[in-house]
């Protein structure tokens, strides 16, 4: 199992770093071609396309992107190009991952204004949003299912009350996650000691 550092691994212990030029247009393309869902295809990407990371270090990069504020896509922009470049590959990745979105909103959202009140608009959009729900739930399984083969016993128990707790009991989630990281640490810690 790889651990997280406080230091971010060189760039030459990945098989494929990427150049300042790949991260940009490499992130550029994940915004460009992700609707509703961007961190389903941005896995796709970058672990089994291009292969800059292994899909553990996909999830755990993830995992801490997730207990940071802002958007998880960015903060994991950030990460990945840090990882490669240092600030420069972390401007690079998110310049890429933000340009090309930002102009397209602002072109849809003066189209949004004219053609709000169109019944298809509404439908076509109630439409996106089942999709990317769909995205969201498929990424999910595709990233615990490793996680479960590996320690079903310590981590099926975190990821049913989490859950619960999150989605079914509709609790904030900064405090599950800040009850839920330390059981779950202790009790995969437990179960590997």
């Amino acid at each position: 199992m790889s651990r997280i550092s406080a230091s971010p691994p060189a760039a030459e212990e990945s098989p494929n770093p990427p150049s300042l030029a790949e991260l940009y247009t490499g992130f550029m393309r994940i915004a460009a071609l992700s609707f509703g869902g961007v961190l389903p295809w941005a896995h796709y990407v970058l672990v089994e396309r291009r292969r800059w990371l292994t899909s553990e270090e996909f999830t755990e990069m993830l995992a801490v992107c997730q207990l940071m504020p802002g958007p998880n896509i960015v903060n994991l922009a950030v990460a990945i190009g840090a990882r490669f470049h240092g600030a420069r590959g972390a401007l690079a990745a998110v310049l890429g991952l933000t340009m090309l979105p930002v102009a397209i909103v602002l072109v849809l959202a003066s189209a949004y204004g004219s053609f709000k009140d169109v019944p298809a608009v509404n439908h076509a959009l109630e439409g996106m949003a089942a999709a990317a729900a769909g995205l969201i739930v498929a990424m999910a399984a595709k990233m615990a299912l490793p996680i479960l083969r590996r320690r079903p016993w310590s981590a099926a128990p975190a990821m049913a009350l989490t859950f619960a707790a999150v989605a079914l009991l509709r609790l904030p989630l900064l405090p599950v996650v800040l009850v839920m990281a330390p059981l779950a640490a202790a009790l995969a810690w437990r179960v590997r000691g």
